[in-house]
């Protein structure tokens, strides 16, 4: 390859399929990861607070919002986007063990919710064009149309809201 000269490239084993993305697939994860962890609309998940647990967020998102709500999959696609963003901040920002998730739908609305016991305030900062990170809250800002933070006795939940088309 071009520019990786002289760079070891990873095998594929023998006797290995690659997996490869498929709507099957990805409907059978997000699946299993609504049996592992519960479903997220009948209260809330707990999740380890590691950067692995933004894969089960992301399909627990997109299960619940394309598959059990029916909406459209650039909503859904949005909605995994700003779970992910603020799973990011949980993982990384609060020093929890554990981070909680919960989907709500009202009439004409979605809310999703990042629960973490830290109390620390996500600050939402002017992004450049060449920054390569920070760029969460902004994303949350300009694809939601709500968003903010609700302080509790210990933690916080800083959640989202998007407008949907009900049927």
């Amino acid at each position: 390859m071009a520019g990786l000269e002289g760079t070891e490239q990873p095998r594929q084993r023998a006797g290995t399929a690659a997996v490869r993305w498929s709507p099957t697939v990805e409907d059978e994860l997000a699946l299993k990861a609504l049996d592992l962890f519960g479903n997220p609309t009948q209260g809330e998940v707990r999740l380890p607070s590691r950067p692995e647990s933004a894969v089960a967020a992301r399909r627990l998102t997109q299960s619940v919002v394309l598959r059990q709500w029916g909406l459209s999959g650039q909503l859904t696609e949005h909605a995994v986007l700003l779970v992910s963003e603020l799973v990011g901040n949980a993982v990384r920002h609060t020093g929890a063990r554990y981070f909680g998730l919960r989907m709500l739908r009202r009439r004409g609305w979605l809310r999703i919710e990042v629960r973490d016991p830290s109390r620390g305030l996500p600050c939402l900062m002017p992004v450049h064009e060449l920054d390569v990170t920070g760029r969460g809250l902004f994303l949350v800002d300009k694809l939601s149309d709500r968003w903010g933070v609700d302080l509790l006795a210990r933690g916080k939940t800083t959640w989202f809201e998007m407008r949907v088309a009900d049927r």
